[in-house]
């Protein structure tokens, strides 16, 4: 089966599955639809249905005209401690090589296309490390043991929750290096500039979450309210826009709304055909953008 040259997510959005409980395949189907191809899940039951994930892809693939070299797909292997012990996709007592292993099996399972019978064809473009774990000696077990299924079964690992001292050090001691970070953007970690230019240079992607959630002043600030006048969009999406426009940035986009969606979609993309037409506009919005969140 071929796979999409792009194995970090590149674009504007992914599409996020946290907390969508039974609605997840209808939600992603609805996200295929409204034009959504990245999608992010993880093997963690307390907070995401991976299995439904799995069967909003192949019923994607087999009703809604896509491949899944079309798609792409990232989840997680969530530690112990951020797992519920009584529902999870391994053994608490395990190593934490064999639990990264059979967390990895897991997701293979959940997230087969469904092409091949004995599921031979399941891939992963882009596994994270849910959070470090409580050392770094424990985080490069984990990180280790998933870097053997590099390229076979998973074409890129990550990190997420993770803050720059250990962002460093996983990359000092990986062989396959991290490819992708995702982290709430915002300002209690003074919106990741460090982290982000230290991502810039390593070519790793960087992946914000809670990036209106926790954002409210970025929402009422003066470039946002300009760029949302000036393009007739709302605030939310100006703030999308200005976000993916500091450059090496996707952003987790989990609305329940279809018409949202689209919306979303559309307005980043006036925002992009905007800022070409106006150059000079566009750099004075992000420059005040940019002081605004110390970068």
């Amino acid at each position: 089966m071929s796979r999409p040259a792009n194995a970090v997510g590149k674009g504007a959005f992914i599409y996020g599955t946290a907390w969508k409980k039974e609605r997840t395949t209808s939600l992603v189907l609805n996200a295929v639809a409204a034009g959504f191809r990245g999608f992010d899940v993880a093997a963690q039951p307390k907070h995401y249905r991976e299995d439904l994930m799995g069967l909003a892809l192949r019923t994607a693939i087999r009703d809604h005209g896509v491949s899944r070299a079309d798609l792409f797909i990232q989840t997680k292997f969530t530690p112990p401690s951020g797992q519920d012990l009584t529902n999870m996709p391994y053994d608490a007592s395990e190593t934490i090589e064999n639990q990264a292993w059979a967390s990895l099996q897991s997701s293979l399972h959940n997230l087969s296309p469904g092409v091949a019978s004995d599921g031979s064809d399941s891939y992963i473009d882009s596994l994270l490390l849910h959070s470090p774990l409580r050392t770094l000696d424990e985080t490069m077990l984990a990180w280790k043991k998933l870097e053997r299924f590099v390229p076979s079964k998973i074409s890129a690992l990550g990190i997420s929750n993770v803050t720059l001292p250990m962002l460093e050090a996983l990359y000092s001691q990986a062989t396959v290096k991290p490819a992708v970070v995702q982290n709430r953007f915002h300002a209690a970690t003074a919106y990741d500039v460090a982290l982000r230019r230290f991502c810039q240079q390593k070519e790793i992607r960087y992946q914000s979450f809670w990036t209106l959630t926790a954002n409210p002043d970025l929402l009422r600030s003066r470039p946002v309210q300009m760029l949302a006048a000036q393009l007739g969009i709302e605030p939310a999406v100006a703030l999308y826009g200005l976000v993916v426009g500091l450059g090496n940035i996707t952003i987790l986009n989990g609305t329940t709304s279809t018409v949202r969606m689209r919306k979303d979609l559309k307005g980043v993309k006036a925002i992009e055909k905007w800022a070409a037409a106006e150059p000079s506009k566009w750099e004075e919005l992000m420059s005040a953008f940019k002081k605004i969140i110390g970068e």
